[in-house]
């Protein structure tokens, strides 16, 4: 079961000295002494969050979660987890908010891989009544299923793409914008984004991005073998594609065909 997973989190006793420490913190101090390797401090800070784990899972949810008996209590413990790991203090949002936006992308995760399974039934299924029991039809339980996971994507994806278009806004970056400049040719946008990977895999360069809202032209340029016009004209959408990189915005990602991207990229370069 998932939730033997974080049972050390939950039972394990942190020293007074660290329970102490963790009171005088903020959420993002917290993350920064626990990246600093203080992993008992992990195990406290996770324990006094429970009650905002649970809160955000319930919600999620629209229903009261047990957290000694529902798996989704596990996955919101993984994720938030998750997001001590992930999280960027140069980012402009709050640990609180980037935990959330992970606990609500893995709960859909978790629902869509749960509602896959509950929807191979024998057909004898179809139709059911017992004594104690209305009537019911499984094919329209399924499509009422559907119609629930068409409407929460649609929710997800909407919500998705305001905090992208706020943090696309520090760097004075519209959806519009976007559109304008997005590559005509598939050879030049597999170029930009391949220098949007480069961008993102140098922790440094992404760092004084977030902090400065500046891009290392000079460097990607000696990095990725381009001209110094190319990145300049596509200051944008190279800034755009990286932050989708690097943030949590799966359905970007999708829409944008990245990974695809990459992958495809990386093949050449080996042959």
């Amino acid at each position: 079961m998932l939730l033997v997973l974080f049972k050390r989190f939950l039972r394990k006793s942190v020293s007074a000295e660290a329970a102490e420490d963790g009171q005088k913190l903020t959420p993002e101090q917290w993350v920064a002494r626990i990246r600093q390797g203080d992993e008992q401090l992990r195990e406290q800070f996770i324990a006094d969050y429970k009650p905002y784990i649970m809160k955000v899972t319930s919600r999620f949810c629209k229903r009261y979660i047990d957290s000694n008996r529902d798996d989704e209590f596990s996955v919101a413990l993984l994720a938030f987890n998750e997001a001590i790991n992930q999280f960027s203090s140069h980012a402009g949002k709050s640990f609180i908010g980037f935990s959330e936006t992970v606990i609500r992308r893995r709960l859909i995760d978790y629902v869509r891989k749960e509602q896959r399974h509950s929807q191979v039934v024998p057909y004898s299924m179809f139709d059911s009544e017992d004594e104690e029991q209305p009537h019911y039809n499984s094919i329209e339980t399924s499509q009422a299923i559907t119609a629930f996971e068409i409407k929460r994507t649609e929710d997800e994806r909407r919500h998705e793409i305001s905090e992208l278009n706020q943090e696309l806004g520090r760097f004075g970056i519209t959806f519009a914008e976007l559109v304008e400049q997005s590559p005509k040719h598939a050879d030049s946008r597999k170029l930009l984004i391949g220098i949007a990977q480069t961008l993102v895999s140098e922790s440094e360069l992404l760092d004084s991005l977030r902090q400065t809202n500046k891009l290392a032209v000079k460097e990607l340029t000696a990095m990725c073998g381009v001209s110094r016009k190319t990145i300049e004209r596509n200051r944008k959408y190279i800034i755009a594609i990286a932050l989708v990189i690097s943030g949590i915005y799966p359905f970007m990602h999708d829409y944008l065909n990245i990974a695809g991207d990459h992958l495809e990229k990386n093949k050449e370069a080996g042959k």
